[in-house]
């Protein structure tokens, strides 16, 4: 069995995803322990925590979810493949078509072979959502166009602020999203893009790729005396942009005119900042921008749909390959030992071929795989047929376990 358990951004708020985050983890050490776990990925986005796991079939019946259910979507099988192949094609995001989902699951696949948690079943699985991911996006315009949530961040930027033309931003975090912000930025004409990260190097050099230019981390308090707008979107475990903090930074005449977008999951911006009158947006801000941004693309997401149910199809059959595979197997290893047996025997009657003896070799071997062939077939038509009685029969016929 497939299962995948997940919160994001359909069934929680920001405040909700920070907190369900701890819980999901438990979750899965509770089914550790009470379950045959075979592989696992785990999947963490700023709007989203997933676990896709392969489970024993046979403790199915059992499952205890101990109320777990009510707080995340726990889908099995079909339901959780398609969930995969759409999240994968940019159908399943905040802002419908992005991209970066894409390379998120390319990492998560990575990380779980790796770590050894991933194995052939969800290799086979992400490998095919990865290439209806890039399908979609070859055959569609789902993706045309700034579609990201740093794109969506400058735009809410914008709503408050109007053109930002001549206007100070301060991006911190220099990471995947901030990159995302920034190169949304150039795009506006800005009068700086000022780029703060923990790692100076790397600020450095996104602010060179910007035009912008870097500061240390520990002095980006110091930046935010004049900005515009501040964009945060940084790993950091607690909020790293405090009321006191900002009081400090910000004069009192800047407050009510500076823009806070806070993107990071965990939350960068500590909720009491509003007390300022600092205008401070988080994520679920972004949901009115990502709703226009859906009706953009309806037309686009329909024939996403209808790929991602071809190749839905396809995914199903080549899993239920999986089930036969051990009998293949085993009927490839009986009849290659005969062939092998019986080829030498044929060698040693016919005497010396002068060095082709190859020639009899590939011939048992063609014979073999042509005898075979049929019958593999229909074996995989079996198995995607779930025809258990034409499998049993075949594994008496050779003699296979």
């Amino acid at each position: 069995m497939i299962l995948n358990i997940r919160v994001d951004h359909k069934i929680a708020d920001i405040n909700t995803m920070e907190n369900s985050t701890a819980t999901l983890e438990d979750l899965i050490q509770d089914l550790s322990k009470k379950y045959e776990v075979q592989e696992s990925i785990s999947l963490n986005t700023c709007n989203r925590a997933e676990y896709y796991l392969v489970l024993n079939e046979l403790k199915d019946v059992d499952m205890d979810w101990n109320g777990y259910e009510s707080n995340f979507i726990i889908e099995k099988d079909e339901k959780a493949l398609k969930h995969l192949l759409k999240l994968a094609s940019g159908l399943e995001s905040m802002i419908i078509g992005e991209d970066q989902i894409l390379g998120q699951i390319k990492d998560a696949k990575k990380a779980g072979l790796k770590d050894g948690s991933c194995g052939t079943v969800l290799d086979c699985v992400f490998n095919k959502a990865i290439h209806v991911g890039q399908s979609v996006r070859h055959k569609t315009n789902i993706n045309r166009g700034f579609v990201s949530i740093g794109s969506a961040a400058v735009e809410l930027a914008e709503s408050i602020h109007g053109d930002l033309k001549c206007k100070k931003v301060l991006v911190v975090g220099a990471g995947k999203m901030g990159t995302l912000v920034a190169k949304a930025l150039v795009e506006k004409h800005l009068k700086a893009i000022v780029v703060s990260n923990r790692t100076y190097d790397r600020a450095v050099k996104l602010a060179k790729e910007l035009g912008g230019y870097a500061i240390h981390f520990d002095r980006f308090m110091e930046a935010m005396s004049d900005a515009d707008v501040i964009i945060s979107a940084t790993g950091a475990p607690h909020p790293i942009l405090t009321y006191d903090k900002v009081k400090k930074a910000v004069p009192p005449h800047r407050r009510n005119s500076l823009v806070m977008v806070d993107i990071a999951n965990p939350r960068d911006i500590e909720d009491r900042v509003m007390e300022l009158g600092v205008k401070v947006f988080n994520i679920d801000d972004l949901r009115g921008i990502a709703n226009k941004n859906k009706k953009l693309r309806e037309k686009e997401a329909l024939q996403a749909e209808k790929i991602v149910e071809e190749e839905l199809d396809l995914l199903l059959n080549s899993l239920k390959h999986f089930k036969i595979e051990p009998v293949l197997r085993d009927i490839r290893k009986k009849m290659e030992i005969v062939r092998t047996k019986e080829t030498q025997k044929a060698l040693k009657k016919l005497g010396d071929l002068q060095g082709k003896e190859h020639v009899v070799d590939n011939l048992t071997r063609s014979v073999v795989d042509k005898i075979l062939y049929d019958m593999i077939l229909n074996l995989k038509k079996a198995a995607e047929e779930e025809d258990e009685s034409l499998i049993e029969t075949c594994k008496l016929l050779f003699s296979v376990e």
